[in-house]
């Protein structure tokens, strides 16, 4: 039997009971950005799978064997360009030896050349081939470097174009075309500046250095020459080192208050003289071994002389003109024992350049220091 349920007083009846929510997550707000999908849109493609990067790159060789061929390759290239020149030196020293067992070194301090009674000093051909060497780059470092200057800082682009282009196309000219030209026009122009100096009121002649008769041809056509020939590689060197100072150093001499002269001759100058100086070396090593040009302008004379109008030879214009025509084997040996010399001119004059660069680079860490 049921018992009957009794109340609190005060007791509800809950009623009937909720059934528990499921819990929802909150939704992100739209953006305005969002962009809807467009209806007529290619479906997305889907994206292959990443495959290991072994997988992904063809194995390569370890690169031994091509480096060992390249290596070889290149070494042998260096190898050749100093057996070039190893090669020209056994050959001069093997044909020279016969003409100085038969006269010593002492032939070389002789001023005598006579062929005929078997007399062959060099001393006649080192004075010719520096005085001309001297004449010509006297002339062509400063019109040179002045040029350069003059292209770098002071004319429009345009115009600077299309002088540089001129001068590289006189670096193209062949020696003979040079030769011609300073037979049929140079050597005209001067005699009649040796006859100026002559006929001068002033005595000029009387001088040593213009003393002798104004023939045209002699140092100073040969020396003019020369410094055409050596213009071009001056000029187009300091040209390419003007170029390279930083805009910074031209910059800051000016908000200095530099005038462009001041700019230049303090700054500009003095940060490249290292490449100008290079440039001189580069026009002097032109015109050391210049032959052709020089001997059809330098009127061929075996003789010692100061004068600018007086004929003479260099090493390599009495090598040129008379190698055919030598009367004996000593005369052939005699005559690649000049070329034996300019040679080693040419390596001493390097290696004194070398020196002095190292010289008086030490320490110059700064355009006035350098300067």
């Amino acid at each position: 039997m049921d018992l009957p349920t009794t109340e609190k007083p005060g007791s509800r009846s809950p009623g009937p009971v909720a059934p528990p929510k499921a819990p929802t997550h909150a939704m992100p707000p739209l953006s305005l950005s969002a962009r809807v999908p467009d209806a007529d849109a290619p479906p997305p493609v889907p994206e292959e799978p990443r495959r290991p990067l072994a997988t992904r790159f063809p194995k390569r060789s370890s690169g031994r064997t091509a480096d060992l061929i390249f290596r070889l390759a290149t070494g042998a290239c260096a190898a050749a360009v100093a057996g070039l020149i190893v090669v020209a030196i056994v050959f001069m020293v093997r044909g020279s030896i016969p003409a100085f067992k038969d006269h010593g070194l002492g032939a070389i301090l002789s001023p005598e050349w006579d062929p005929t009674n078997q007399k062959y000093g060099a001393l006649t051909f080192l004075f010719g081939t520096a005085y001309t060497s001297l004449i010509g780059m006297m002339i062509a470092l400063p019109l040179g470097v002045l040029t350069a200057v003059a292209l770098v800082e002071i004319l429009p682009h345009s115009l600077s174009k299309v002088i540089s282009l001129a001068v590289e196309l006189l670096a193209a000219i062949p020696s003979v075309l040079l030769g011609l030209w300073g037979i049929f026009t140079l050597v005209p122009l001067v005699r009649s500046f040796e006859v100026s100096i002559y006929k001068s009121p002033l005595g000029l002649k009387n001088i040593p250095i213009f003393s002798g008769s104004p023939m045209g041809v002699g140092f100073l056509a040969a020396g003019l020459l020369l410094a055409i020939m050596a213009l071009p590689f001056i000029l187009s060197v300091t040209r390419e080192v003007l170029l390279q100072v930083p805009v910074s150093q031209r910059e800051a001499a000016y908000a200095l208050g530099a005038t462009r002269w001041q700019a230049i001759y303090n700054y500009i100058l003095p940060y490249s003289w290292k490449g100008i100086f290079g440039a001189g070396l580069l026009g002097l090593a032109r015109v050391l071994g210049e032959t052709m040009a020089v001997t059809m302008v330098i009127g061929n004379t075996p003789q010692i002389k100061a004068s600018l109008f007086a004929s003479g030879y260099t090493l390599a214009s009495v090598i040129a003109n008379e190698f055919t025509e030598a009367p004996s084997n000593l005369a052939i040996s005699a005559l690649i024992s000049l070329g034996l010399i300019l040679l080693v001119v040419s390596i001493l004059l390097n290696a004194a350049a070398r020196l002095m660069l190292i010289y008086l680079g030490r320490g110059s860490s700064s355009p006035r220091e350098a300067k």
